[in-house]
Order: C-alpha cells, then sequence, then structure tokens
C-alpha cells in the first residue's frame, strides 16, 4: 500500500485564495470534514475534538482544566494555568479554528455557532486564571474574530429562513457583544479601527435593505412620492392614513 498522497491531492487541487472544504465518510463509518490547505490537507472529526484525541479521557484540554478549576474553587484554592498551558489551550482552539470555518464554508451554521462559542469559552476562562494579563491578552485578542464568526452564523441561519428582521438583530447584537469587549479591555482606537464592526455593519445595511416594508413604511414611501411630485391631495391622504395608523398602533 502506497504512503504517497499525491494521487489523492492531484484529484483536489488546492487553488490560491479560496477555502476548499468537503465531507467524507471514514473508514469508521464516522463522518470527517476535510480542509485543502497549499501543502496538502487536513482532516477532522465533526463532533468532540477536531483531532480525535481525548486528552487526560477528557473531550478537549478546556475540559479537563474546567473541572480542576471547579474542584479548586469548592476548596476556596485559587487555579492558575501556565504560560505553557495557555500555549497548549490557545493550539487546541487553533483545531476548533479550523473546523468552524470549515462548517461555514459547507453553510453547517450550527456546527459553526458550537464550535466559536467553544473557543469564546476558552477565552474567558484563559482570561480568569492566566497569570499575568499580558498572557491573558495574547488570546483574548482574537475575541472580535470568533464574535463576528458566532454572529455571521446566527444571522444567517435566520437569512436562510428570509426572516430578514431577526437576522439584522442578531447582527446588532453581535457588534454590541464585540464594543464590550473594546470597552472592558478599554482600547476605542481599537474599537474604531476594528475590522469585524465594519464588516458586520456593512452586512447589516445589505440585510436592512432585503427586509421587505412594512405597510406604514410603504404609505411613507409613497407619500413622499406624492409630495416630489406634487401630488399634494394624495399626500394628505396618506399622511391622514399614517396618523391614523400611529395613533392605531400607539
Amino acid at each position: 500500500m502506497s504512503l504517497d498522497l499525491n494521487d489523492l491531492l492531484r484529484e483536489w487541487p488546492h487553488e490560491p485564495g479560496m477555502i476548499k472544504v468537503r465531507k467524507i465518510l471514514g473508514s469508521d463509518g464516522k463522518e470527517k470534514i476535510q480542509l485543502r490547505i497549499d501543502l496538502g490537507l487536513i482532516q477532522m472529526e465533526t463532533v468532540g475534538r477536531p483531532d480525535g484525541l481525548e486528552p487526560h479521557d477528557r473531550e478537549s484540554l478546556l475540559e479537563y482544566h474546567q473541572e480542576r478549576a471547579k474542584r479548586a474553587e469548592k476548596k476556596s484554592e485559587a487555579y492558575v494555568i501556565t504560560a505553557d498551558e495557555v500555549g497548549e489551550l490557545q493550539q487546541e482552539g487553533i483545531q476548533y479554528y479550523h473546523r468552524y470555518i470549515s462548517f461555514f464554508q459547507l453553510s453547517d451554521y450550527q456546527g459553526v455557532i458550537r464550535d466559536t462559542q467553544r473557543n469564546l469559552d476558552m477565552f474567558n476562562f484563559v482570561g480568569n486564571h492566566a497569570q499575568p494579563e499580558e498572557l491573558a491578552a495574547s488570546v483574548l485578542q482574537f475575541t472580535p474574530y470568533v464574535l463576528m464568526m458566532n454572529t455571521r452564523a446566527r444571522a444567517s441561519i435566520e437569512i436562510e429562513r428570509e426572516e430578514y428582521a431577526t437576522a439584522a438583530k442578531k447582527i446588532e447584537d453581535g457588534m454590541e457583544k464585540i464594543r464590550a469587549f473594546y470597552e472592558k479591555i478599554e482600547n476605542p482606537e481599537a474599537q474604531a479601527n476594528s475590522p469585524e464592526l465594519s464588516f458586520l455593519g456593512e452586512w447589516l445595511e445589505e440585510v436592512r435593505a432585503k427586509q421587505p416594508l412594512t405597510k406604514l413604511e410603504k404609505m411613507q414611501r409613497e407619500m413622499d412620492q406624492a409630495i416630489a411630485a406634487e401630488a399634494y391631495e394624495r399626500a394628505a391622504q396618506l399622511r391622514d392614513l399614517i396618523n391614523a395608523a400611529q395613533r392605531k398602533k400607539g
């Protein structure tokens, strides 16, 4: 049996600038995700830790440390993770990053939500247990990006349902979480230049543009058009209808 991967890779060539992902059925009968990269491919499990390992008989290193921290808390003891442990948690988080990016390409938005939330939980854990603060900051700096991907997945589910108002609300909520992060770390300059906020803001406008107008908004638009056309009698009729609808709504 040849160990050369070239035949497999030749059938699925890498294309610069493109994220190529596919699902396959593994020899164990379980579904796998494959991510094509320039030098080969990454294969991941769809559930559990992406590489399929179970460190310390736990699903992940994060789960292992969370359990230890809970035991320490019950004893009223501080639980501090070392620089090496932070590095290990960060490397594990990269595995989940590769998978949620793959899930997004496959439009598996629930998978994206699950894995991004998992990494957000890891960031929170590191922030609470890593010393000094600079060590935690090296991990927490990725929070805006992960929040953006979590928001994109949540809003994309609503867009698929054509629930544009709900999608817009999801985007607004995500942007507020990113702003709250920057306010917490007291970095207004980073917030002003945030590519995540910029992307979500532009996307929000696109989603709002797709949102169907309400009856009241349609009358308002028609009234504006009537005024522009100097059809003042029609504009007055529409104004009365709008006022009546607003009184009824109030």
